[in-house]
C-alpha cells in the first residue's frame, strides 16, 4: 500500500485590519510629536525705494556705536568685551542719548556665530530704542505740562 503524505497547507494571517492600525499610529505619532517652529526676525526691513538716490557722506568715528558678535558668542562693543545681557542696553541708551538724532549702530557679526546670540543681541537693541521713545516721550509731557503752567 502506498501512503501519500499529507500537505500541510500554511495558515493565512488576518490582515485586514493592519492598514487601519498603522493609520491609527501614524494619527497618534502626529499628534502627539511636538514640531520645532522656525526661528525668525519678527521684523521687516524697510521697502526699498529705487528711485531714491543717496548720496555718500563722511561719518564721525564718534557718532558711531561698533558692535561685533564674535563666532564664539563674545560680544565687544566698540572693542571692549561685553555680555549679551540687559545691561548693553543702558551703554546703547547712554550713547543715543550722547550723540542724538545722527548716531549710527554698526552690527558686525561672524558668519559662524550662534543664529541664538544673534537674536538675543537684536532682541537688547530693540528693547533699548523701546526704553528710549518711553523716556522721550516722558521729557515731552515734562515740557507740555511746563509750558501750561
Amino acid at each position: 500500500m502506498v501512503k501519500r503524505e499529507k500537505r500541510h497547507s500554511i495558515p493565512e494571517l488576518n490582515t485586514t485590519s493592519t492598514a487601519d492600525i498603522s493609520f491609527m499610529l501614524l494619527i497618534f505619532f502626529l499628534l502627539t510629536t511636538s514640531m520645532d517652529s522656525d526661528k525668525g526676525l519678527g521684523r521687516m526691513m524697510p521697502p526699498p525705494e529705487p528711485d531714491k538716490q543717496e548720496e555718500m557722506q563722511d561719518v564721525k568715528k564718534d557718532n558711531v556705536l561698533t558692535l561685533h558678535l564674535m563666532k564664539d558668542g563674545k560680544l565687544t562693543i566698540d572693542d571692549e568685551e561685553a555680555e549679551i545681557n540687559p545691561s548693553i542696553r543702558k551703554t546703547i541708551k547712554q550713547f543715543v542719548v550722547r550723540v542724538g538724532e545722527s548716531h549710527i549702530i554698526e552690527l558686525q557679526v561672524d558668519r559662524s556665530a550662534d543664529y541664538d546670540s544673534y537674536f538675543k543681541l537684536q532682541n537688547q537693541i530693540v528693547q533699548s530704542y523701546k526704553e528710549l521713545d518711553g523716556y522721550k516721550q516722558r521729557i515731552k509731557e515734562i515740557i507740555v505740562n511746563d509750558e501750561d503752567k
